[in-house]
């Protein structure tokens, strides 16, 4: 049985949480393996609905779970998200959640320097949820972050905390604030410590040894490939690798562990934030798929940007992402369209491109070569097989198939957990 990383393939907010909730039922073992609390799932179970940030999608089915080093946890988040979930019947104990001893954690000055910078940027803002995440990394990488570990160790930090203010200090002046209040920073970190350390564990050998055993491992990506640090529309990305290649350095598995890739895909396309968009629709049409996909942020609430079906964009993910096969998530928002859109190439003046060129300006200014293709009337939603499928909606999914150079292993047709169609068992492979 293999195991399985499940990643987004564009923007982020395919719809991982479903079907990595879906997925969790069939694995033994559920690890996040980067970003922050700004990536949010929102799972549907029953006639109730889940929100998570930092937890991964396994622990509402009570799957062992595990945050990776990769991530970057607001132990304050966390704490809020957990009690949450309490509320709504979900315990979550050492049992079934284990953190990485190493993760870098997000504090209160990373939240500020986030907000400080977003406000400061005029036109060249990124649309940061302004949650610490990126200035938390950038810690991590100067190599003065403060982690899970250090928690235990409070009385010690002393050095850490000179190299973290001495950074901070000298940007918060920049910006006219204050310096960092140490002994409110020692304070927070001291009043949370104990409720963390409750959950810190050496996550790499705890998935080494299910590893060893057998056990079934779902790796759980944050984001999409598109806002890659690396392979995204930079500068509008996020501060992480979120492609498939990461699941094993963020959770301390060798990359020969991580077995089948699926990507996230919607049967659309949206975008949250600012950023090229070359299929966006600012029409009834963009506004009819955004009503009726509900494309809000579930972290942020922002309205969602919508439009057609970027095939060159998806295209593009599964090859730097090694994508095996792609669950196909919101098919049902389609029904009714008389004539759907696929994007099948861009171009920009006399140049003609089958991929997206690098550089901001012109991925602003390239125009998409669209393909039409009938579209139904029949309703998809809540089907479990090819036989409920209309005909032009399996027309849809194969022509996608084609242009993607990907097969599709699953198919979403609403927010309920059983409402999917399974083609290929990604654990089978």
């Amino acid at each position: 049985m293999a195991n399985v990383a499940v990643i987004g393939a564009q923007w982020g907010d395919e719809g991982k949480g479903k079907i990595v909730d879906w997925l969790a039922a069939r694995a033994d073992h559920v690890v996040r393996f980067q970003g922050g609390h700004n990536a949010g799932h929102t799972l549907v179970v029953g006639n109730q609905t889940y929100k998570l940030s930092l937890l991964p999608s396994g622990i509402v089915r009570g799957t062992p779970s595990y945050i990776g080093n990769g991530v970057v946890l607001d132990p304050w988040a966390l704490r809020d998200e957990i009690g949450r979930l309490g509320e709504q019947g979900v315990s979550v104990t050492p049992e079934t959640l284990e953190i990485a001893e190493t993760c870098p954690l997000i504090l209160p000055i990373h939240r500020d320097l986030d907000a400080l910078r977003e406000d400061a940027s005029g036109e060249g803002k990124i649309g940061t949820t302004r949650r610490g995440i990126g200035p938390a990394y950038e810690d991590k990488a100067g190599r003065r972050a403060i982690r899970v570990c250090d928690l235990a160790h409070l009385d010690d930090l002393g050095p850490q905390l000179d190299r973290l203010c001495a950074h901070h200090d000298a940007l918060r002046a920049g910006f006219g604030e204050a310096p960092v209040d140490r002994a409110r920073l020692l304070a927070d970190l001291g009043e949370i410590a104990d409720f963390v350390l409750a959950f810190a564990a050496p996550v790499w050998k705890s998935l080494n040894e299910a590893r060893a055993r057998g056990d079934r491992i779902l790796f759980e990506g944050a984001q999409g490939v598109l806002l890659d640090v690396d392979h995204g529309t930079y500068p509008f990305v996020t501060s992480s690798n979120t492609i498939a290649g990461t699941a094993a350095g963020g959770s301390g598995l060798g990359p020969g562990a991580v077995g089948f890739v699926l990507g996230i895909v919607k049967a659309y396309t949206t975008r949250v934030g600012a950023g090229p968009f070359p299929t966006e629709l600012d029409d009834a049409v963009g506004q009819r798929l955004g009503e009726r996909g509900n494309e809000f942020g579930t972290v942020t609430g922002r309205k969602r940007r919508c439009g057609w079906f970027d095939a060159v964009l998806v295209r593009q993910s599964v090859a730097v992402s090694g994508v095996t096969g792609v669950a196909l998530t919101k098919l049902d928002v389609l029904d009714g369209f008389d004539e759907l859109r696929i994007c099948t190439g861009y171009r920009l003046g006399d140049t003609e491109y089958d991929h997206l060129p690098p550089h901001p300006r012109d991925q602003a200014a390239v125009e998409p070569v669209y393909e039409s293709i009938e579209g139904w009337s029949e309703s998809t939603a809540g089907a479990r097989s090819w036989a409920e499928l209309p005909a032009p909606a399996i027309k849809y999914v194969r022509r996608i198939e084609e242009l993607i150079g990907c097969p599709v292993a699953l198919v979403s047709t609403s927010p309920e957990r059983d409402d999917t169609i399974l083609v290929r068992d990604p654990f089978a492979d």
